[in-house]
């Protein structure tokens, strides 16, 4: 079963969710910012998306410019902000098992999905 983690919020979000559930492909959303992510689940999440934990980051979030832009930061460090602050991870995440993507770009959306 998929799974979108989703901000309410967020266009890109909606859009994706909208498209998921029109793909009748069954789903679960996980509303990250209700419920945030702990460390050890971002770093399981960090593998199945394939990046580094900074390619995660909105770094154009106020939270990050005023707390860590132009910090030297390790990836634990990374990984902690965003479990303390969710607000700065990507988003949508759609998750299909060992395999997940950020669902910003349709086409990569779609084929992810299938």
């Amino acid at each position: 079963m998929l799974q979108i983690l989703h901000n309410p919020r967020c266009g890109k979000s909606r859009t994706c969710l909208a498209f998921i559930t029109e793909s009748k492909v069954p789903f679960e959303v996980i509303h990250y910012l209700k419920n945030p992510l702990s460390v050890d689940d971002l770093k399981v999440l960090l593998k199945k998306l394939k990046i580094k934990p900074i390619e995660l980051v909105r770094q154009k979030e106020s939270v990050w410019i005023e707390n860590f832009k132009g910090k030297k930061l390790s990836d634990l460090q990374i990984i902690k902000a965003i479990a303390q602050y969710p607000i700065l991870m990507e988003r949508p995440i759609v998750i299909n098992g060992e395999n997940a993507i950020i669902g910003r770009e349709m086409e990569l959306l779609q084929s992810f999905v299938g």
